[in-house]
């Protein structure tokens, strides 16, 4: 028997599986073509280069850069351009007012007199200083307050990241320069010297660093001569408004007086003897704790952030009789949210000291005290931890350690200091005699005043 092969019509299938070799190249190469151009048009660039480079956004600060910027004042998406206005306090001004025109809320308010506690520089506002406000644009979101307290002294008050605020004082380079005021009496003391140019304030201080020595009611008489050697804090900008009297000079028939200004912020005559009785060391009678001493940077108890504490904290029981530590006058009297109620002392020289946190005031603004008279009584106003007494001392406006600062205890200075005393002492009678001779020169004139 004779078998023959099978024959039938190939499908399609059996077509494309069996391409010939010819076939099979050319379609591998077309599909190599295809995924190129895929490749091509993925990759090449859709718009012009020029375009592009007009796109890109400044490089960001380097860190070294920004470590010279102050953080932004709310937090750190804050608005860079801050509505900045401005406001020159005017006779019945008040900070509340003041906020309220800008509907700034109290506690915002509360918020920089937290800040404010160490200083008090806003608790009383005096016609002419300027405060400036940054708030946030479209907002009354209080960023940045500036108290211009004079041209040499800024405050600034900022807000941090945490909604605290934050004080930080500018002070300007200064220098002091000095001018002499005499004239003979006609009439006052007080008429003469005002008629020479000298404000009501530095008569009252000239007669306070005197009044032990002068009774200016009785003791002046027409034709006595006085000359005050004044030094005016000076800046860039002009005059601070700080001055002070470096040297007093009274003569006449029945009267020789005069006073000099030490380094150590005391008066004393020409031979070094004090003109002011000794400050007492501490503000009350026996032996309290020093609970928080004075510390540039310490950690608050309440707050827990870093500040300056400006004074020395003694614990107390409440109503125990706080001292004035000098003669003086009581020159601020107030009652702060933060210091409680408190007292402001002006002393002879360049001293100042300051009780917080009262009970009670005993003395009124504008009263005299002398050393160790009683002023207040202890308390826990204010923010406070616990009963006690915050005391400052101020030396030239600025706050020293009550506890370690030279301070007037002597009755006449030390003699490894006399050499440098008696050498200012001749340097301001010299400026005095040509002052002296200068006027003796002069023709006199309807008020016979030279200054």
């Amino acid at each position: 028997m004779v078998f023959s092969r099978a024959e039938r019509t190939p499908s399609n299938n059996d077509r494309t599986n069996a391409l010939s070799p010819r076939a099979y190249q050319l379609r591998l190469a077309l599909l190599v073509l295809a995924s190129a151009l895929c490749l091509y048009a993925y990759f090449w660039p859709h718009a012009p280069a020029s375009k592009q480079t007009d796109s890109i956004q400044p490089p960001i600060k380097t860190i070294s850069s920004l470590a010279s910027i102050d953080p932004l004042p709310s937090s750190a998406d804050a608005p860079q351009d801050a509505a900045a206005t401005t406001h020159i306090i005017q006779p019945g001004d008040t900070l509340s007012g003041i906020f309220s025109q800008r509907n700034i809320d109290a506690a915002t308010m509360n918020a920089v007199l937290a800040a404010d506690e160490e200083l008090l520089a806003l608790d009383v506002l005096r016609p002419g200083n300027t405060l400036h406000f940054e708030q946030a644009p479209n907002s009354i979101e209080l960023l940045a307050l500036s108290l211009v307290v004079h041209p040499g002294r800024t405050i600034h008050y900022r807000r941090a990241t945490d909604g605290f605020f934050e004080f930080e004082e500018e002070i300007k380079p200064s220098y002091w320069h000095e001018d002499v005021f005499s004239a003979q009496i006609r009439g006052s003391f007080y008429t003469s010297a005002s008629q020479t140019g000298l404000s009501d304030g530095e008569i009252l201080q000239a007669q306070r660093i005197l009044e032990d020595r002068v009774n200016f009611h009785r003791d002046i008489q027409v034709d006595d001569r006085f000359e005050i050697v004044l030094s005016r804090e000076m800046v860039d900008a002009g005059s601070t408004g700080q001055t002070r009297i470096e040297a007093i000079r009274l003569q006449g028939a029945k009267l020789a007086q005069s006073a000099f200004l030490h380094v150590d912020g005391n008066y004393y005559n020409d031979n070094g003897e004090s003109l002011s009785r000794a400050f007492l060391r501490h503000p009350m009678q026996g032996n309290y704790r020093v609970s928080s001493p004075f510390n540039l940077r310490r950690l608050h108890p309440v707050t827990k952030r870093i500040a300056p504490h400006h004074g020395v904290d003694f614990a107390m029981p409440t109503g125990t009789p706080i001292l004035s530590t000098g003669d003086g006058v009581v020159s601020r009297i107030g009652n702060h949210p933060y210091a409680g109620q408190y007292i402001e002392v002006e002393h002879p020289g360049q001293f100042k000291t300051r009780y917080l946190h009262l009970s009670q005031v005993q003395v009124k603004q504008g009263q005299q005290v002398s050393r160790g008279d009683r002023i207040a009584l202890s308390g826990n106003t204010g923010r406070s931890t616990g009963p006690h007494l915050h005391f400052e001392l101020h030396v030239n406006n600025r706050p020293v350690d009550p506890l370690k600062a030279d301070i007037p205890t002597a009755t006449r200075i030390p003699a490894k200091e006399m050499a440098l005393f008696r050498n200012r002492v001749a340097t301001l009678v010299a400026v005095m005699d040509n002052r002296l001779h200068l006027a003796s020169r002069m023709k006199p004139n309807a008020q016979n005043t030279d200054g």
